[in-house]
């Protein structure tokens, strides 16, 4: 296995328990991938999971797309940061000075506390369940997906974060416009069969990483399938070839 690769798979722990999600880690032990923690587990196995994950030795990127005014996005960066993740978003849409914000954050934990790292900071810019009709009709936003993804990652990158989420499809875009040490992390990926689900902009592993993408999230193709290690097993082998 090329763990190099294996380490940009994030596998997304989408249970509504702790138990529930150690019973997958369990199975997936020796494949160092990162562990995506999103608001479902984390409002009810709170930050002791993730300090969990942690002391396995796993990278942990928390899910929490925080969206509020910059003061309240500093303290949350500030907690974040102190729980020792590797990787936390915000929402693009709350604005560059929200943003700036959560970078602020992260210095003040950090000059607080020397043992500390400073954890990537990336922003949402549309959810990959999001088509035209919705950005146009229901968000109000006019123009394409693409264009809307595009205006959020320049935003995130004036705000000097480190990269945005996004679908694969708008990768070589935002590394047009951002540069390519910007990350991208990239949902909306389903191996080849897997059923698309509520995602609206998808493509394969192999397809989004030879688009250039840094991160894959992967949920339901490796959580739901009856054999899950063998599942990011074949998706690791995809993403080398």
């Amino acid at each position: 296995m090329n763990n190099n690769i294996a380490g940009r798979l994030m596998v997304a722990l989408d249970y509504p328990s702790a138990e529930e999600a150690r019973l997958l880690i369990d199975r997936l032990q020796g494949i160092p991938c990162y562990m995506k923690v999103g608001m479902q587990l984390f409002y009810t196995a709170g930050p002791d999971f993730v300090r969990e994950l942690k002391h396995k030795g796993y990278s942990v990127f928390l899910d929490l797309k925080m969206h509020d005014i910059p003061n309240t996005v500093k303290g949350g960066a500030n907690s974040i940061t102190r729980l020792g993740v590797d990787m936390f978003n915000v929402h693009a849409a709350g604005g560059v000075q929200m943003m700036k914000a959560a970078r602020e954050g992260v210095r003040e934990a950090l000059a607080q506390d020397a043992s500390l790292t400073s954890p990537l900071i990336i922003a949402v810019t549309q959810l990959t369940s999001t088509d035209k009709q919705t950005l146009n009709e229901e968000i109000g936003i006019p123009g394409t997906v693409e264009e809307a993804v595009v205006h959020y990652a320049r935003r995130t990158f004036e705000a000097g974060l480190d990269g945005v989420v996004a679908s694969p499809l708008e990768v070589q875009a935002i590394k047009d416009a951002c540069g390519t040490s910007f990350k991208t992390v990239t949902p909306g990926i389903r191996p080849q069969g897997s059923a698309q689900g509520d995602q609206s902009r998808t493509l394969t592993p192999g397809e989004a990483i030879r688009r250039g993408t840094d991160f894959i999230v992967v949920g339901r193709p490796i959580t739901a399938n009856a054999d899950p290690r063998r599942a990011a097993e074949q998706i690791i082998e995809e993403m080398t070839l």
